[in-house]
């Protein structure tokens, strides 16, 4: 038996539907502020520094990712080789 249903809605209607926040403002608050850098000219403009706080908490958890698959390689090498010596 197949069951096929067609829900026709925009992605705002979803959004609110999930509950997920409205982060548009932000975004185009964050454009503003780097538009406004842009044409200002600043001497030393740097993006990456207008973005750092936001990008700090996904490089960190990228880190432990590594660490982790790091870890993982390492036990794992350990263990063949426990096995091979059985």
């Amino acid at each position: 038996m197949n069951v096929k249903i067609d829900i026709d809605m925009s992605p705002e209607e979803l959004r609110r539907l999930l509950g997920l926040p409205d982060v548009e403002p932000i975004q185009r608050e964050m454009m503003e502020k780097l538009r406004a850098h842009m044409i200002e000219g600043v001497d030393g403009y740097d993006p990456i520094k207008l973005l750092q706080p936001y990008l700090t908490g996904t490089l960190a958890s990228w880190d432990l990712v590594q660490k982790l698959i790091s870890i993982a390689g390492k036990s794992k090498g350990t263990r063949e080789k426990s096995d091979a010596e059985k």
